[in-house]
């Protein structure tokens, strides 16, 4: 007779990883042994430093609220699907979180005397529990939602982001070995020569064993064996070993699982293959110190300059690993300008110490360009300016002077932490760019009213800002005054839609790349100008005409455009798409050439890559098309 409530159970679970993955019969005896628990709202799963469960639960329905206690902080809200109460599972230790029900929920307890010979025998499973449990996401796959969640997510202060936690980890290449034969005094004095916790025991070049500080304590020190014994007696084997490639979070659960404190690393991942690493729980401490919520507690804890000039480096370090990765570009965009960001708040609060005097009034430094956008993922040129509050007329030059020293202190401590000086020098160093409200409104008015093609340049800049630090209202304020400016004069629109009609062409005949004619950069191609400008170009003024405030960023700009314009909505997304895809690819070249990524020798590249920058033309002619029928551009300029 079939068991109805089993097959709804089995039914339900092969929706959701990692059952998805797991055999169909296999599924259907597990299915068998699932309980089913019915939680009122407010109610207990477990709470903190409870004993383990003997089973791991799946939300059916409803949704549960999982708290850290000791932060006083929701930690994560698990609905349909979703998995939680992996510790017992995984680690074999009470919880660390209190699981109580959001609302009316029924779950299913799945027991871990079952699952576990599953999960064991089957990697996949494995891999997508331990990195669920690793990273306190249920599904760690599942790029939508890690985008959707964004970076307040991702970076709390609790230090609660563990994407990095897929990173691959830095472990120590040079490994310190000895016989298996070898005393026990002898392998203790090597140890003690090299500093290390541990040394790899080897026979016929293969790993045996290992011995370390704590096995020198517990049967050495204790009187158990005498420093004249063969370090065979003492060593722990056979090895756990794992291949090379590891992420943080499974290294971190191997030593967990395994009650080890350090890891072989070895050519095949057995021990029938040569060492080539070993891992160390400090490797993996110094792995989480580049986690981005330990960067940003890092950077706010600076002192110095060169302090926050050196974290930067851990920021690019982690660029290349999210590229490495392959996430999401909003997301890896959104970390690393959150991170940057926090190093530019922190130069400004370390140039306010060095002032003799606080601020005379409030103000507000904005970054502009790829900076305000949340783009600038190298290190380019700074572009900035600074907002203050309104005086009376006798006090505007003594103000003035004041927020240019701070603003010269600034952008000399940006320049030290790897920001370039803008040629141009639009930076709120400059008198130009360093003015009160009623100036900057003033100069906003100017450009509108006589939109030159400086003014539709510096306008340009200048419209693609985000508060760095300081008084947000004042930006708000500036907004506002904006977007009533355009509405009055709707020629200027024109005029910003014909400017982004300038930049050239990214292709030729038979979709074929033009490249620079002359110069320095002769024969190669302009990713910035080509590519990515046009974009960026038309979803300001797009956005502009729109009157959409708030938005910055070119893709979320597409994204707002798309909601905003149903008819449009494909292209808008193909849009969208193409800028982070280029972004991206500008990234990875400057991180390979070690430059700003702008131009692109065209030889060094790969078939397949030079499809994936053509595939992009198409929404950039498409959306040129758009601007210049739209606004008439050639009607209304001639």
């Amino acid at each position: 007779m079939k068991n109805l409530i089993s097959e709804r159970v089995a039914d339900f679970l092969k929706n959701y990883p990692p059952f998805n993955i797991m055999d169909t019969d296999l599924l259907g005896e597990l299915s068998q042994q699932v309980s089913i628990i019915y939680k009122e709202k407010g109610s207990l799963v477990f709470s903190f430093e409870e004993e383990a469960h003997p089973h791991f639960y799946v939300v059916h329905k409803g949704a549960i609220e999982l708290t850290n206690p000791n932060v006083k902080s929701i930690t994560d809200y698990c609905d349909e699907g979703d998995i939680f109460g992996l510790r017992p599972l995984i680690a074999k230790e009470n919880y660390k979180l209190e699981a109580r029900a959001y609302e009316e929920s029924i779950l299913y307890a799945i027991p871990i005397a079952v699952f576990r010979p599953i999960s064991e025998s089957n990697q996949r499973v494995s891999n997508f529990l331990t990195e669920s449990f690793a990273s306190n996401l249920r599904n760690p796959y599942q790029s939508r939602k890690l985008e959707k969640s964004g970076i307040s997510t991702s970076l709390n202060a609790q230090g609660n982001l563990v994407i990095d936690d897929f990173q691959p980890i830095r472990y120590s290449k040079k490994l310190i070995t000895c016989g298996p034969n070898t005393t026990i005094q002898k392998a203790a004095e090597r140890m003690t020569k090299n500093r290390i916790g541990s040394i790899l025991v080897c026979e016929n070049n293969l790993p045996v064993g290992i011995v370390t500080d704590k096995d020198l304590r517990n049967k050495v020190v204790t009187g158990t064996f005498p420093i004249t014994a063969s370090v065979r007696n003492i060593m722990s084997a056979p090895l756990i070993t794992y291949p090379e490639k590891m992420t943080i979070a499974q290294a971190q659960m191997a030593m967990m699982k395994n009650d080890i404190s350090h890891l072989i690393l070895t050519k095949d991942g057995t021990s029938n293959s040569k060492s080539v690493g070993i891992i160390s729980k400090n490797d993996i401490m110094v792995s989480l110190g580049d986690n981005p919520a330990v960067i940003v507690k890092a950077i706010k804890r600076a002192k110095k300059i060169n302090q926050v000039k050196e974290l930067r480096k851990s920021i690019m370090m982690l660029l290349r690993g999210y590229l490495d990765q392959n996430l999401p570009m909003a997301l890896t965009s959104k970390i690393i300008s959150e991170l940057n960001d926090t190093c530019i708040k922190q130069v400004i609060r370390l140039s306010l110490e060095k002032m003799k005097t606080p601020p005379p009034v409030q103000f507000a430094w904005l970054a502009l360009g790829s900076q305000g956008r949340g783009e600038q993922l190298l290190h380019t040129d700074q572009d900035n300016a600074l907002v203050f509050e309104d005086v009376p007329e006798e006090a505007l030059p003594k103000t003035t002077t004041y927020f240019l020293e701070l603003s010269k202190k600034v952008t000399k401590g940006l320049n030290k932490i790897g920001y370039e000086y803008c040629p141009a020098d639009m930076m709120a160093s400059n008198p130009k760019w360093c003015l009160s409200l009623k100036e900057w409104k003033n100069k906003i008015s100017y450009w509108i009213i006589n939109p030159g093609p400086n003014e539709v340049l510096m306008s340009s800049i200048f419209f693609d800002y985000s508060l760095a630090y300081g008084h947000r209202e004042l930006l708000n304020e500036m907004s506002d005054y904006i977007f009533s400016n355009v509405k009055k004069y709707p020629i200027f629109l024109v005029h910003i839609a014909n400017g982004a009609l300038q930049s050239p062409s990214p292709s030729g005949f038979f979709r074929s790349f033009l490249v620079e004619q002359d110069g320095q950069h002769k024969d190669f191609f302009d990713l910035k100008n080509r590519a990515l400008r046009p974009l960026i170009d038309a979803a300001r003024v797009l956005i502009l005409s729109h009157s959409v405030k708030g938005i910055s960023n070119t893709w979320e700009r597409y994204e707002k455009l798309a909601e905003l314009e149903p008819n449009n909505q494909d292209l808008y997304l193909a849009c969208s798409y193409a800028t982070k895809a280029l972004l991206k690819f500008r990234t990875k070249q400057g991180l390979l050439h070690h430059d700003s990524g702008r131009y692109i020798e065209l030889e060094s590249l790969t078939k397949e890559e030079k499809m994936k920058l053509k595939r992009t033309f198409k929404a950039i002619k498409e959306i040129q098309d758009v601007i210049s029928i739209r606004f008439k551009v050639s009607n209304i300029l001639g």
